[in-house]
């Protein structure tokens, strides 16, 4: 059964192409156009989620009510007589300790501005984020004479009751008191001889947590994302566990010990919420999916760049009695589920096709559980020549996301030289336990898994066919039995939900074509939603001007072939023509 709790309206129709491009995401948040970067500002306020992000220096805005459904705003933050507007934290000024609003609480954004060097600067907003402004005195803090001084993260410290800053300096961080959140002094640094040093660190965000759900015994999360170098193959992240005493930052764990943040290749530049309520106790995060490495050559447009899903962050203790950092999806999530379909103790052995449910953006979780096996797992966007892969490989007791068959290869990276996009990804996974348990998020152009309720987590960019919606479950060397399995595909954040059996857009391998004369190819088509595949939904072919190709088809797919040079478009629709989609085709001579 299809449906939607979401109660949520929304500006497009299931029909519109608004948001339908190739490669966009439909339940990530992704800028309308133009390069989207960093998150900053994330706060809670008045009923409110904001999120502002880097765009070209520039602060970009948006606003949800549950943070699925964005509405963007206006650019909040241009530049101005002292620069770029680079990445910077927001904060509820509930006590008017700055001055700005009249004895009323009020926004203030604390951002890194660039002329004269990388100095702190503060806006505030009387209005609800609404609209902001330059406080006239800054920068608040100068650029100490050092190159990288960036990303401020401030929050208010209860116990020494002060506003807290910690900033980006190289391979360090460092950490500023306050009063007013205009005059700061310095109060320590943290980072030398600690963890990885293999590139800069930016993007600090600094918070607690209760251990195992244990509000009596909290530590605190140092988190920093790491700049592009070649040791890990592009930009990566890291966190420390330990003490803050609203003075200086101490480690619990040893100097060389390094915590990765996520063992896929695209997250990046992580900031968790301000101010969200007590009563909701949480504490969420999202990052810029990207890596500097390519942060904006992917092919997409006319968007480039997008959101991981927001997560939920938490504490636990591991069997070796040392505490590490949990992330699962936000609930909220489960709004966005439009159908259900399960699996239950199934026993597999070598490849078993899931014939009953295919997507492109759809959720899935299950537990898997074996004696003997080599090397289980689930491929997901499948099709004939693609797939991505996740797994486990008992015998090198790593689990793994591997999208080295995924579609896109190689990629001009941002020095202009060739990248491999198509890789595999790893992280120690003991196999002892017998027992993997997967939760992943799939959408146009991305993948997200995570493992055993966040232990471990994969973020990755994938650019394959539109058409790729295949589903296998597989394993070699060996039997496993599939306690559980359950698939949901996801309704669109960007368009309301559709009627039963709407269909509402027709997509195709591929949106262009260059053959020659006498050279075939073949078109393959699909109706979306994603649920309408197993219905039998035929699609009718049509070609514009006959005398340049010929067709044949099926249904679903359709083989042309080159007749004469020229150009002509191919017409698919439904059944019904109720929409269609084009595809240019270009024949060339032999």
């Amino acid at each position: 059964m299809v449906g939607c709790s979401q109660t949520i309206s929304l500006d497009y129709e299931a029909n519109d192409d608004y948001y339908t491009e190739r490669y966009r995401p439909q339940y990530h948040f992704s800028t309308l156009a133009g390069n989207l970067a960093d998150p900053n500002g994330l706060i809670y306020f008045k009923g409110e989620y904001h999120l502002f992000h880097q765009k070209n220096g520039h602060w970009a805005h948006a606003i949800s009510k549950d943070l699925l459904h964005w509405e963007h705003q206006p650019i909040a933050l241009e530049h101005d007589e002292l620069g770029q507007a680079l990445s910077g934290s927001a904060v509820v000024d509930w006590n008017d300790s700055t001055g700005f609003f009249d004895g009323k609480d009020g926004l203030v954004a604390i951002y890194t501005s660039t002329v004269g060097g990388e100095a702190q600067s503060i806006a505030y907003s009387k209005d609800r984020g609404r609209t902001w402004e330059r406080y006239e005195g800054n920068p608040v803090i100068k650029n100490p004479g050092i190159k990288d001084f960036r990303d401020p993260k401030v929050f208010w410290h209860d116990e020494t009751e002060k506003w807290v800053m910690v900033v980006s300096t190289d391979k360090s961080v460092t950490f500023f008191g306050s009063d007013n959140l205009i005059n700061w002094h310095y109060l320590s640094r943290f980072g030398d001889g600690q963890g990885s040093h293999v590139a800069v660190w930016e993007c600090p965000d600094l918070f607690r947590l209760a251990v195992d759900g244990d509000e009596g015994n909290e530590k605190w999360v140092l988190h920093v994302s790491i700049g592009d170098n070649n040791k890990t193959n592009g930009s990566t992240a890291q966190y420390f566990v330990g003490e803050f005493d609203g003075e200086q930052f101490i480690n619990d764990h040893s100097p060389e010990t390094v915590l990765i943040t996520d063992y896929g290749q695209d997250f990046y530049a992580a900031q968790s919420f301000s101010d969200i309520p007590k009563k909701d106790g949480r504490r969420i995060w999202l990052a810029w999916m990207a890596n500097w490495r390519y942060p904006y050559q992917s092919p997409t447009d006319p968007w480039m760049g997008a959101m991981s899903i927001p997560r939920e962050l938490s504490l636990k203790t591991m069997e070796d009695g040392s505490v590490r950092l949990f992330q699962e999806p936000i609930k909220e999530i489960k709004k966005l589920r439009a159908n259900e379909y399960s699996i239950k103790e199934l026993e597999i052995e070598g490849d078993y096709r899931i014939t009953d449910f295919s997507g492109t953006t759809f959720e899935f979780e299950g537990i898997i559980q074996w004696e003997d096996v080599e090397e289980i797992g689930i491929r997901v966007r499948q099709s004939d020549e693609e797939e991505t892969v996740v797994g486990l490989n008992t015998i090198t007791e790593t689990a793994f996301v591997d999208r080295t068959n995924s579609g896109l290869d190689r990629i001009i990276d941002r020095n202009g030289e060739f990248f491999q996009f198509g890789s595999r990804y790893e992280a120690n996974y003991p196999a002892f336990k017998k027992q993997l348990k997967l939760r992943g998020f799939i959408d146009e152009s991305s993948i997200e898994i995570f493992v055993n309720d966040g232990e471990l987590v994969f973020t990755n960019l994938i650019y394959t066919n539109s058409t790729n919606s295949g589903i296998e479950l597989y394993t070699k060397g060996g039997k496993a039995k599939v306690v559980s399995l359950n698939f949901f595909h996801l309704h669109s954040t960007w368009r309301n939900p559709p009627k039963e059996d709407e269909i509402t857009q027709i997509v195709v391998n591929e949106d262009r074509i260059h053959i020659k004369v006498e050279e075939e190819t073949t078109l393959k088509g699909q109706v979306k939603p994603d649920w309408l595949h197993g219905n039998g939904a035929q699609l009718l072919w049509f070609v514009e001007d006959p005398e340049i190709i010929e067709l044949a088809n099926d249904g679903s797919s359709a083989i042309i072939k080159g007749k004469k040079v020229g150009t002509t478009q191919v017409v698919v629709t439904d059944i019904n023509q109720t929409v269609e989609k084009k595809v240019s085709v270009r024949v060339t001579s032999k």
